[in-house]
């Protein structure tokens, strides 16, 4: 089996002997909203020993309606990301989606996200890799695992080896999703620390007609089997209320929901490690 290569990020690994979070709200509503996520997941990380790196998006440019709420923007993004960033001491992930995107990005960011509708377009995973940061590449729901060598290439021939694969599962007839577990370890064989995002995989895309759905119940479940197939960290969208959230909200968990999630997956990480 090849030996996956933990990613070093801040005072910690990923991929190493602990799990690592990836979440926080969708998209950037408000301060407030960012700030009680990050200060009750920083909370809850520490007391069960998780690493954990702050998500939010500035903009969500893929979204089923043009009236659909994307966020704040590059600019606002950027600057409420760096102020949880300095006040809570979080490493930051978030989304790009243009090529010009990334080298500002990059100036908070600590791990650039490429969307999975975007995982191959080449300018835009050199672009990332350029910068020097973490790339996180996300699997195209249309992509088989193995293909995601060829997508990891463009970022390494570009001058940079810190990637991160994501699996949010895999178009599965209409307006739905599957997980096929074996994906993991497939995609860990290449050499990088694979993330499993629970959120998105229990998304049913476009499911309410302007916008997408999804099944909020099935997150733990499919969290949990995640990492017991080897899963070396976990993505999860969280938010004060799910049900009142801007964008994605029928699949983010809310606050309490992830302490008892992060708590059982941690427990099996440390079972399978």
């Amino acid at each position: 089996m090849t030996q996956i290569k933990p990613i070093k990020l801040k005072d910690f690994e990923i991929g190493a002997d602990k799990l690592t979070i990836l979440a926080g709200p969708c998209a950037i509503e408000s301060k407030d909203i960012l700030f009680k996520v990050a200060e009750e997941l920083k909370k809850l990380t520490q007391e069960l020993d998780i690493n954990y790196v702050f998500k939010s998006s500035f903009d969500k440019a893929n979204r089923s309606s043009i009236h659909s709420y994307r966020g704040p923007g590059m600019e606002k993004g950027l600057e409420l990301l760096a102020q949880v960033k300095k006040e809570f001491d979080l490493p930051i992930v978030t989304d790009i989606h243009l090529p010009d995107q990334a080298a500002v990005v990059a100036e908070v960011a600590d791990i650039l996200q490429i969307p999975a509708f975007l995982c191959r377009q080449t300018d835009l995973l050199v672009a990332a890799a350029k910068t020097g940061k973490i790339v996180n590449i996300k699997k195209g729901q249309f992509l088989a695992p193995a293909q995601m060598k060829t997508l990891a290439n463009k970022v390494k021939e570009a001058g940079n080896d810190q990637i991160l694969f994501t699996d949010r599962g895999t178009s599965f007839g209409y307006n739905n999703l599957v997980t096929d577990m074996r994906g993991i370890p497939i995609m860990q064989e290449m050499g990088y620390p694979v993330v499993f995002d629970a959120t998105h995989s229990v998304q049913l895309p476009g499911g309410a007609g302007e916008c997408s759905s999804g099944e909020r119940k099935y997150v733990e479940t499919l969290a949990k089997a995640a990492t017991a197939a080897g899963a070396k960290a976990l993505f999860f969208e969280v938010h004060p209320d799910p049900d009142k959230a801007l964008c994605d909200g029928p699949n983010m968990l809310s606050i309490d929901m992830a302490k008892n999630v992060f708590k059982i997956c941690n427990d099996i990480f440390k079972l399978v490690n």
